[in-house]
């Protein structure tokens, strides 16, 4: 068993800032220490992310991955690797690529996701070559997740090992082999080790992630915020590639229902609240929660949304601060009414 500090590529981007670099042309190349190079349109994001030392390194970004050019620096094998260069899906930090949120992993979308990779691998060094798949209890997309770190080791050299001890072996997961690995950092730090090393890796995330679950290492109401596949070098690394990189998530758009609770019943009136759920695979933009009363009830007050009312039906809309709702996550507003309660029927309409 051998432990490692897991300040991961995200802990010291939060420190000191990330470089955003432009979209990537045909000869981008990242030297700086966090830089970044949107490659595709902004379907995917390279980053340098040099956080375990001071020595230089550099990346030549391509329009589907990139490789390493430079990378001097040396740490022992004991410890912390140099490095996490990657290309991601997702959030890092706020940096996010194009139309990203976050993914509840209890949502049916989240089931589909699929990625790819193909890599290059050098026979010197001491490295690995991982993907890097972050959950959070929240559906943030900027700081440190907390809720569960799943690597996948397609490939590793030398003797580095990872975050944590192996808690199992010979586990069969999307038709390989995997020894896996946990350690707690703060976040939960579940590794899949392949028993023979693979340059070409295609999977579910799901298939991963419901193993942490099983283990009780992760809960399906996190959020997935990123996917990233790249390597982490303590050594030498000049030549790692990662040659093409997909991501395939084919999400619904925002969909909602929405659940009215009576609280509070006197002879005139009474309180409610009403919970709105996200049901598609989206965030919504805005949404609208539409109800005919019975009787004569009107409202007295409400918050967390606005009425307009015609006749009988009411329609609450969402606020500029709550109508962005994530896949999977609820918000909801309440009111005091007046006349006999009653419970109407309501109808949900997300954009």
């Amino acid at each position: 068993m051998r432990h490692r500090l897991l300040m991961t590529a995200a802990a010291l981007a939060a420190a000191v800032g990330l470089v955003q670099a432009p979209s990537a042309g045909a000869a981008t190349t990242l030297c700086e220490q966090y830089a970044t190079a949107k490659i595709q349109g902004g379907k995917y994001i390279v980053q340098n992310n040099r956080w375990g030392t001071s020595s230089e390194q550099c990346i030549d970004v391509t329009d589907t991955g990139f490789t390493i050019s430079k990378q001097d620096g040396v740490n022992p094998t004991n410890g912390a690797p140099t490095a996490y260069p990657s290309v991601f899906w997702g959030c890092h930090y706020n940096n996010c690529t194009n139309g990203f949120s976050p993914i509840r992993a209890d949502s049916t979308d989240f089931g589909k996701i699929t990625t790819k990779a193909g890599l290059t691998y050098i026979s010197s060094g001491n490295w690995n070559a991982s993907y890097d798949i972050w959950f959070d209890p929240t559906a943030r997309k900027d700081g440190q997740n907390t809720g569960a770190e799943i690597m996948v080791w397609t490939s590793h050299s030398g003797p580095p090992q990872p975050y944590g001890s192996k808690v199992a072996t010979g586990v069969t997961i999307a038709g390989s082999t995997y020894d896996v690995w946990y350690g707690n950092s703060g976040w939960n730090v579940v590794s899949y080790v392949r028993t023979t090393a693979a340059a070409d890796v295609s999977f579910t995330v799901d298939d991963f992630y419901k193993d942490s679950v099983t283990r009780g290492y992760a809960q399906r109401s996190w959020y997935l915020t990123s996917v990233q596949a790249g390597f982490e070098p303590w050594s030498g690394g000049k030549g790692l590639a990662v040659k093409t990189f997909s991501v395939n998530a084919p999400v619904t758009p925002p969909t909602c229902t929405a659940a009215f609770a009576l609280n509070t019943t006197w002879n005139t009136g009474f309180t409610a609240d009403v919970t709105v759920k996200n049901t598609g695979g989206t965030a919504t933009g805005s949404w609208k929660v539409k109800w005919t009363w019975p009787g004569n009830q009107t409202i007295s007050s409400i918050w967390n949304a606005t009425e307009t009312r015609s006749g009988k039906t009411v329609t609450a809309s969402s606020m500029d601060y709550n109508s962005v709702v994530p896949a999977g996550g609820t918000t909801g507003f309440g009111m005091v009414v007046n006349g006999a309660a009653t419970t109407p029927a309501l109808t949900c309409t997300a954009t």
